[in-house]
């Protein structure tokens, strides 16, 4: 009678635990990927699903897919594993052997055996750009504060976009402010406030990508912050303020930025780009 009635508790008071998962997903359906990895849908019912690690699953993109979708350096996920167990490739200047590991914005990949260095950061399309940079710009990333407090002994510390905890920063940094770090020590090297004036990247939202000055910001108490943000061709428009990331002091950028420098174009005026191109190097 003890049994039966802790199985009628089960099914009865409780109909949802025996349909709960045992433990973390470990694949993901190709159609359920993000939209911006651009996988195709026939090649297969699965795509490969990030480990944990410093980006969410839909804001990343994992290290096979960069270097087999989009650098073309491997043909198949099995060629993918081959180059990475070689120690060839570092993400933030550490040396990463997981085939799904999730790079994310911002993120400096070092592939010193052909002297390339990547920035991976937005186009106005909302992808994940290939963006080579100089070395000495892969010295340094760009690091936008989440959180800021004091630990355990009263040490302050702040929390940052890629999860990096760093200690005893400067009392000026606030919450939404960036912070240049050096890649080889993990130190703050210099801040930017997030203040009017200063040039800012879209990481979410509508507006991915886009790159403008922050003109205003609405507070509303118990709802989101709004922005206004402007960008060089004069075009306005306003995002949350979770999806701003500061990148500049003025209006000069600290990192290079890819093709199109954050300037979105209606459909008239990429054809328009488009033909004048075709028709210059029809001319020559």
């Amino acid at each position: 009678f003890t049994a039966f009635g802790a199985c009628w508790e089960r099914i009865f008071l409780f109909p949802s635990a025996s349909n709960m998962a045992r433990g973390p997903k470990k694949h993901l359906k190709r159609l359920a990927a993000p939209k911006h990895w651009m996988l195709d849908k026939l090649s297969g019912k699965f795509a490969p699903r990030p480990s944990c690690g410093p980006h969410r699953l839909r804001e990343c993109l994992p290290l096979c897919l960069f270097l087999r979708n989009r650098l073309k350096y491997a043909l198949t996920y099995d060629e993918v594993k081959r180059i990475l167990m070689q120690r060839l490739i570092k993400v933030d200047g550490k040396v990463r052997t997981d085939s799904c590991y999730p790079s994310g914005f911002m993120d400096v990949i070092t592939i010193e055996k052909t002297a390339e260095n990547f920035r991976l950061i937005y186009d106005v399309k909302g992808r994940f750009t290939i963006h080579r940079i100089t070395p000495e710009e892969a010295k340094y990333k760009l690091c936008k504060v989440k959180k800021g407090m004091t630990g355990p002994k009263g040490i302050p510390f702040l929390v940052t976009h890629d999860a990096r905890t760093i200690r005893y920063p400067d009392p000026k940094v606030q919450v939404n402010d960036s912070v240049q770090v050096d890649i080889s020590t993990g130190k703050i090297t210099d801040y930017i406030k997030f203040d009017t004036g200063n040039l800012c990247m879209v990481t979410g939202g509508r507006n991915l990508g886009r790159v403008g000055l922050v003109t205003n910001r609405e507070r509303h108490p118990g709802s989101f912050d709004i922005v206004h943000v402007k960008d060089a061709a004069g075009h306005s428009f306003a995002t949350r303020l979770s999806n701003i990331f500061i990148i500049g002091k003025g209006n000069k950028p600290w990192v290079s930025l890819p093709k199109g420098k954050g300037i979105l174009l209606s459909i008239a005026e990429e054809r328009d780009k488009r033909l004048a191109a075709k028709a210059a190097t029809a001319g020559v």
